[in-house]
């Protein structure tokens, strides 16, 4: 795994820097209930915004100038391509994991991309890259039939202090218009900050 250098939790230090209060700080940036959990999807959904705001540009979309002005529609289409945000696709066969937070289609390259985002604990960003890719399996295998595209998954995901799997770069290296990976952790790193000073003023 990549991203900021962490202490050592067995280390008094690093007990202490992993702690607010009695509460683990990966429980606070992630899954405390103190907090509503819009303010985690919160955090999710700006990072999955500027990714798709990059898309958009790359298509050579009307866009914002800036991506935190982005509010980017369920569904655009033109001859060659389809971009879909939150979208539920209908499928012959029931399958749960059926909405990933973007959807690429292009015709002209018979390819369709399933991108999807997830805040994780850093501890988990690998395990939780390879839970997205086998969670999309089916619909890839889907879309492939019904589309007739080649459907792949692209699992972006980011630790609430910023740590990357060691694939994190390849996987968003396919995403057209080249997002960056520092910018998709300053988004998380931002919003993690804007938990726990919610979590502190409490």
């Amino acid at each position: 795994m990549t991203g900021p250098a962490l202490l050592n939790n067995r280390s008094p230090a690093g007990r202490k820097a992993f702690t607010v209060g009695s509460r683990p700080i990966h429980k606070l940036t992630h899954s405390t209930r103190l907090l509503a959990p819009t303010e985690y999807l919160n955090r999710h959904d700006r990072a999955a915004q500027y990714i798709h705001w990059v898309i958009f540009k790359n298509l050579d979309l009307h866009h914002d100038e800036n991506w935190w002005e982005h509010k980017p529609p369920p569904v655009l289409e033109n001859d060659h391509i389809a971009l879909l945000w939150n979208f539920t696709i209908q499928t012959d066969r029931k399958i749960d994991a059926n909405r990933p937070d973007i959807i690429l289609k292009d015709f002209r390259q018979k390819s369709c991309l399933l991108i999807d985002m997830t805040v994780a604990i850093d501890i988990n960003v690998s395990a939780k890259t390879y839970q997205k890719l086998s969670k999309y399996k089916d619909l890839e295998i889907e879309i492939s039939k019904m589309w007739n595209l080649k459907t792949k998954t692209i699992p972006i995901v980011i630790g609430t202090l910023g740590m990357t799997a060691k694939r994190a770069d390849y996987y968003l290296a396919q995403i057209p218009g080249n997002p960056k990976m520092a910018e998709v952790q300053k988004i998380v790193l931002m919003g993690t900050a804007h938990v726990l000073r919610k979590v502190l003023c409490m």
